[in-house]
């Protein structure tokens, strides 16, 4: 997913998490300047970085239910990030890689923190 090195997958989730926001914000910059993907990237860009900056908070969480509750955060401003990037993707007829590699990695994310809820509660 980073666009700076390799494609070797990353498996520590903080660094997973902000380089998805990082990838979300270089696809950003590479939209056409329309009015919508203006607004729809707004969202995007505070749904990405909200992904990894919850499951920080979730890491240094005081009690058990707090940890649940920012994991339960995290999945789902992923899912969310998910839908702004298909209506994006959608709504400019991309077919670039990119645009479907953080669909795919929204996706996974919100999988891998179902999974540390279910596993977690």
């Amino acid at each position: 997913m980073d666009q700076k090195s390799n494609s070797k997958p990353v498996y520590d989730l903080e660094e997973r998490t902000f380089q998805f926001a990082k990838n979300v914000r270089f696809f950003v910059k590479s939209l056409p300047n329309t009015t919508a993907n203006y607004e729809d990237s707004r969202q995007l860009i505070k749904s990405s970085g909200s992904v990894g900056a919850n499951y920080r908070e979730a890491n240094e969480a005081l009690s058990k239910k707090d940890f649940l509750m920012r994991i339960k955060i995290s999945r789902k401003e992923a899912k969310e990030s998910a839908y702004w990037i298909r209506l994006i993707n959608e709504t400019n007829a991309l077919k670039n890689e990119e645009g479907q590699k953080l669909f795919q990695e929204a996706t996974e994310l919100t999988k891998i923190f179902s999974a540390i809820f279910e596993k977690s509660k």
